[in-house]
Protein backbone atom coordinates (compact mmCIF):
# COMPACT_ATOMS: atom_id res chain seq x y z
CA UNK A 1 0.00 0.00 0.00
CA UNK A 2 2.83 2.36 0.86
CA UNK A 3 4.41 1.69 -2.53
CA UNK A 4 1.07 2.35 -4.27
CA UNK A 5 0.62 5.58 -2.34
CA UNK A 6 4.09 6.72 -3.42
CA UNK A 7 3.30 6.00 -7.06
CA UNK A 8 0.03 7.94 -6.80
CA UNK A 9 1.86 10.88 -5.20
CA UNK A 10 4.52 10.94 -7.92
CA UNK A 11 1.87 10.77 -10.64
CA UNK A 12 -0.01 13.63 -8.99
CA UNK A 13 3.12 15.77 -8.87
CA UNK A 14 3.90 15.08 -12.53
CA UNK A 15 0.33 15.95 -13.54
CA UNK A 16 0.51 19.23 -11.59
CA UNK A 17 3.79 20.18 -13.26
CA UNK A 18 2.34 19.45 -16.71
CA UNK A 19 -0.71 21.59 -16.00
CA UNK A 20 1.42 24.44 -14.73
CA UNK A 21 3.66 24.32 -17.79
CA UNK A 22 0.69 24.25 -20.16
CA UNK A 23 -1.14 27.10 -18.38
CA UNK A 24 1.58 29.58 -17.44
CA UNK A 25 0.83 32.67 -15.41
CA UNK A 26 0.26 35.48 -17.89
CA UNK A 27 0.48 39.21 -17.27
CA UNK A 28 1.14 40.50 -20.76
CA UNK A 29 -1.37 41.03 -23.53
CA UNK A 30 -1.73 38.02 -25.82
CA UNK A 31 0.05 38.26 -29.16
CA UNK A 32 -2.48 36.13 -31.06
CA UNK A 33 -5.84 37.89 -30.88
CA UNK A 34 -7.70 35.40 -33.10
CA UNK A 35 -9.12 33.57 -30.08
CA UNK A 36 -11.30 36.47 -28.91
CA UNK A 37 -13.24 39.34 -30.46
CA UNK A 38 -15.27 42.42 -29.58
CA UNK A 39 -18.65 41.22 -30.85
CA UNK A 40 -21.12 41.39 -27.95
CA UNK A 41 -23.23 38.66 -29.54
CA UNK A 42 -20.35 36.23 -30.05
CA UNK A 43 -19.22 33.38 -27.83
CA UNK A 44 -15.77 34.96 -28.16
CA UNK A 45 -17.00 38.42 -27.20
CA UNK A 46 -15.98 40.46 -24.12
CA UNK A 47 -18.65 38.93 -21.88
CA UNK A 48 -17.17 35.48 -22.55
CA UNK A 49 -13.42 36.20 -22.49
CA UNK A 50 -13.12 34.67 -19.03
CA UNK A 51 -14.60 31.38 -20.25
CA UNK A 52 -12.36 30.87 -23.28
CA UNK A 53 -9.18 29.87 -21.43
CA UNK A 54 -8.51 29.01 -17.77
CA UNK A 55 -5.70 31.57 -17.63
CA UNK A 56 -8.13 34.29 -18.71
CA UNK A 57 -10.33 33.82 -15.63
CA UNK A 58 -9.61 37.37 -14.40
CA UNK A 59 -11.65 38.74 -17.31
CA UNK A 60 -14.81 37.59 -15.49
CA UNK A 61 -13.65 37.24 -11.86
CA UNK A 62 -11.42 40.27 -11.41
CA UNK A 63 -12.47 43.18 -9.19
CA UNK A 64 -10.01 45.76 -10.56
CA UNK A 65 -10.78 45.57 -14.25
CA UNK A 66 -10.27 48.20 -16.94
CA UNK A 67 -11.42 50.35 -18.65
CA UNK A 68 -13.58 52.50 -16.37
CA UNK A 69 -15.52 55.74 -16.53
CA UNK A 70 -13.46 58.51 -14.98
CA UNK A 71 -16.31 60.25 -13.18
CA UNK A 72 -14.99 63.61 -12.04
CA UNK A 73 -17.37 64.12 -9.08
CA UNK A 74 -15.96 60.96 -7.46
CA UNK A 75 -12.24 61.39 -8.15
CA UNK A 76 -9.75 62.63 -5.58
CA UNK A 77 -8.01 65.78 -6.78
CA UNK A 78 -4.30 65.85 -5.86
CA UNK A 79 -1.09 67.54 -6.94
CA UNK A 80 1.45 65.43 -5.07
CA UNK A 81 1.85 62.87 -7.86
CA UNK A 82 3.91 65.45 -9.73
CA UNK A 83 4.56 65.68 -13.45
CA UNK A 84 4.92 62.44 -15.40
CA UNK A 85 8.55 61.37 -15.33
CA UNK A 86 9.01 60.27 -18.92
CA UNK A 87 12.36 59.63 -20.54
CA UNK A 88 11.80 58.56 -24.13
CA UNK A 89 14.49 58.00 -26.76
CA UNK A 90 14.34 56.98 -30.44
CA UNK A 91 14.32 53.24 -31.13
CA UNK A 92 14.01 50.86 -34.04
CA UNK A 93 10.45 49.62 -34.18
CA UNK A 94 8.22 47.02 -35.82
CA UNK A 95 4.60 47.56 -36.75
CA UNK A 96 2.46 44.47 -36.19
CA UNK A 97 -1.10 43.59 -37.16
CA UNK A 98 -2.36 41.59 -34.13
CA UNK A 99 -5.81 40.84 -35.48
CA UNK A 100 -7.87 43.34 -33.50
CA UNK A 101 -5.35 46.14 -33.16
CA UNK A 102 -2.15 47.58 -34.60
CA UNK A 103 0.89 47.45 -32.31
CA UNK A 104 4.16 49.35 -32.64
CA UNK A 105 6.83 47.34 -30.81
CA UNK A 106 10.09 49.01 -29.78
CA UNK A 107 13.34 47.05 -29.94
CA UNK A 108 15.27 49.22 -27.48
CA UNK A 109 14.80 49.36 -23.70
CA UNK A 110 16.04 52.94 -23.46
CA UNK A 111 12.64 54.62 -23.04
CA UNK A 112 10.91 54.52 -19.69
CA UNK A 113 8.29 55.95 -17.37
CA UNK A 114 9.31 56.37 -13.74
CA UNK A 115 6.70 56.11 -10.99
CA UNK A 116 8.14 56.73 -7.54
CA UNK A 117 11.40 54.76 -7.59
CA UNK A 118 10.35 52.22 -10.22
CA UNK A 119 11.27 52.46 -13.90
CA UNK A 120 8.83 50.95 -16.40
CA UNK A 121 10.37 50.37 -19.84
CA UNK A 122 8.27 51.37 -22.86
CA UNK A 123 7.70 48.11 -24.74
CA UNK A 124 4.95 48.86 -27.24
CA UNK A 125 2.03 51.07 -28.10
CA UNK A 126 -1.30 50.35 -29.77
CA UNK A 127 -4.65 51.96 -30.56
CA UNK A 128 -8.30 51.36 -29.67
CA UNK A 129 -11.26 52.94 -31.43
CA UNK A 130 -13.47 54.25 -30.04
CA UNK A 131 -11.78 55.04 -26.74
CA UNK A 132 -11.95 52.46 -23.97
CA UNK A 133 -11.90 54.90 -21.05
CA UNK A 134 -14.56 57.56 -20.78
CA UNK A 135 -14.61 60.85 -18.87
CA UNK A 136 -17.91 61.69 -17.17
CA UNK A 137 -19.55 59.18 -19.48
CA UNK A 138 -18.12 60.74 -22.65
CA UNK A 139 -16.47 58.34 -25.05
CA UNK A 140 -13.85 59.65 -27.45
CA UNK A 141 -12.94 58.60 -30.99
CA UNK A 142 -9.56 56.95 -30.32
CA UNK A 143 -7.34 55.89 -27.44
CA UNK A 144 -3.60 55.26 -27.60
CA UNK A 145 -1.99 52.95 -25.03
CA UNK A 146 1.72 53.21 -24.28
CA UNK A 147 2.57 49.99 -22.45
CA UNK A 148 5.50 50.01 -20.01
CA UNK A 149 6.87 47.07 -18.05
CA UNK A 150 9.47 46.20 -15.42
CA UNK A 151 11.68 43.07 -15.52
CA UNK A 152 9.34 41.58 -12.91
CA UNK A 153 6.39 42.20 -15.30
CA UNK A 154 4.77 45.04 -13.40
CA UNK A 155 2.87 47.08 -15.96
CA UNK A 156 2.13 50.79 -16.30
CA UNK A 157 0.05 52.12 -19.18
CA UNK A 158 -0.35 55.71 -20.33
CA UNK A 159 -3.63 56.32 -22.14
CA UNK A 160 -4.14 59.26 -24.50
CA UNK A 161 -7.61 60.20 -25.77
CA UNK A 162 -8.38 61.69 -29.20
CA UNK A 163 -11.36 63.40 -30.83
CA UNK A 164 -11.98 63.91 -34.53
CA UNK A 165 -10.14 66.93 -35.89
CA UNK A 166 -6.90 67.62 -37.68
CA UNK A 167 -4.58 64.66 -38.44
CA UNK A 168 -2.36 63.35 -35.65
CA UNK A 169 1.29 64.00 -36.50
CA UNK A 170 2.65 60.75 -35.07
CA UNK A 171 0.11 58.61 -36.93
CA UNK A 172 0.81 60.49 -40.14
CA UNK A 173 4.42 59.26 -39.96
CA UNK A 174 3.16 55.66 -40.03
CA UNK A 175 0.67 56.02 -42.89
CA UNK A 176 2.62 54.08 -45.53
CA UNK A 177 3.60 51.37 -43.04
CA UNK A 178 -0.01 50.95 -41.89
CA UNK A 179 -1.12 50.55 -45.49
CA UNK A 180 1.64 47.98 -46.08
CA UNK A 181 0.50 45.64 -43.26
CA UNK A 182 -3.21 45.89 -43.97
CA UNK A 183 -3.19 42.79 -46.18
CA UNK A 184 -3.43 40.13 -43.48
CA UNK A 185 -3.53 39.45 -39.75
CA UNK A 186 -0.10 38.76 -38.35
CA UNK A 187 1.63 40.95 -40.90
CA UNK A 188 4.73 42.80 -39.69
CA UNK A 189 6.83 45.63 -41.05
CA UNK A 190 10.05 47.15 -39.79
CA UNK A 191 9.61 50.91 -39.73
CA UNK A 192 13.11 52.01 -38.75
CA UNK A 193 13.76 54.60 -36.06
CA UNK A 194 10.75 55.92 -34.19
CA UNK A 195 10.85 58.71 -31.60
CA UNK A 196 8.09 58.31 -28.94
CA UNK A 197 8.64 61.94 -27.96
CA UNK A 198 6.78 62.89 -31.14
CA UNK A 199 3.58 61.66 -29.49
CA UNK A 200 3.96 64.73 -27.23
CA UNK A 201 2.53 63.25 -24.04
CA UNK A 202 1.15 65.96 -21.75
CA UNK A 203 2.76 65.52 -18.33
CA UNK A 204 1.00 67.72 -15.81
CA UNK A 205 -2.66 66.69 -15.51
CA UNK A 206 -3.75 63.06 -15.55
CA UNK A 207 -5.96 60.47 -13.91
CA UNK A 208 -4.30 57.64 -11.98
CA UNK A 209 -5.81 54.39 -10.78
CA UNK A 210 -5.01 50.68 -10.44
CA UNK A 211 -6.69 48.44 -12.99
CA UNK A 212 -6.05 45.69 -15.50
CA UNK A 213 -5.12 44.94 -19.07
CA UNK A 214 -8.13 45.61 -21.32
CA UNK A 215 -7.51 42.47 -23.38
CA UNK A 216 -7.03 38.85 -22.25
CA UNK A 217 -5.65 37.71 -19.89
CA UNK A 218 -7.04 40.87 -18.16
CA UNK A 219 -4.22 40.77 -15.59
CA UNK A 220 -4.75 43.18 -12.70
CA UNK A 221 -2.45 45.55 -10.78
CA UNK A 222 -1.76 47.64 -13.86
CA UNK A 223 -0.97 51.26 -13.00
CA UNK A 224 -3.08 53.38 -15.32
CA UNK A 225 -2.36 56.99 -16.25
CA UNK A 226 -4.98 58.68 -18.45
CA UNK A 227 -3.84 62.09 -19.68
CA UNK A 228 -6.50 64.81 -19.45
CA UNK A 229 -5.38 66.65 -22.59
CA UNK A 230 -7.53 65.49 -25.51
CA UNK A 231 -5.63 65.30 -28.79
CA UNK A 232 -6.92 65.37 -32.38
CA UNK A 233 -6.97 62.66 -35.02
CA UNK A 234 -8.53 62.62 -38.48
CA UNK A 235 -11.38 60.39 -39.56
CA UNK A 236 -9.12 58.97 -42.28
CA UNK A 237 -6.46 57.97 -39.75
CA UNK A 238 -8.97 56.11 -37.59
CA UNK A 239 -10.38 54.41 -40.67
CA UNK A 240 -6.89 53.32 -41.69
CA UNK A 241 -6.33 51.71 -38.28
CA UNK A 242 -9.69 49.93 -38.47
CA UNK A 243 -9.25 48.84 -42.09
CA UNK A 244 -5.78 47.46 -41.42
CA UNK A 245 -6.96 44.83 -38.93
CA UNK A 246 -9.83 43.37 -41.00
CA UNK A 247 -11.66 42.08 -37.93
CA UNK A 248 -15.21 42.74 -39.22
CA UNK A 249 -15.86 45.01 -36.24
CA UNK A 250 -16.37 48.71 -35.92
CA UNK A 251 -14.80 48.66 -32.48
CA UNK A 252 -11.90 47.20 -30.54
CA UNK A 253 -12.89 48.81 -27.26
CA UNK A 254 -13.72 46.67 -24.23
CA UNK A 255 -16.94 47.68 -22.43
CA UNK A 256 -16.64 49.73 -19.25
CA UNK A 257 -15.96 47.78 -16.05
CA UNK A 258 -17.21 48.44 -12.48
CA UNK A 259 -15.06 50.77 -10.41
CA UNK A 260 -15.79 48.73 -7.26
CA UNK A 261 -14.81 51.51 -4.90
CA UNK A 262 -11.31 51.96 -6.27
CA UNK A 263 -9.39 55.16 -5.61
CA UNK A 264 -9.22 57.29 -8.75
CA UNK A 265 -7.02 60.36 -8.52
CA UNK A 266 -6.89 63.42 -10.74
CA UNK A 267 -3.43 64.92 -10.57
CA UNK A 268 -3.33 68.66 -11.29
CA UNK A 269 0.28 69.71 -11.48
CA UNK A 270 1.55 72.76 -13.29
CA UNK A 271 4.59 71.83 -15.36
Amino acid sequence: MAKLASIVLIFSLITTLVLLSSCPAMSQEVEDESEFNYDEGSDKGPQNWGNIKPEWFMCKNGTKQSPIDLLNPTVQIVSNLGALQINYKPSNATLKNRGHDIMLELSSNSSYLQINETQYVLKQLHWHSPSEHTIDGQRFDLELHLVHQTPSEKIAVIGILYRIGKPDFFLSLLKEDLEAISESNGAEREVGMVDPNLIAVSRGQYYRYIGSLTTPPCSENVTWTIVTEIKCVSTEQIQLLRTAVHDKSNSNARPLQPVNGRLVQLNKYRV
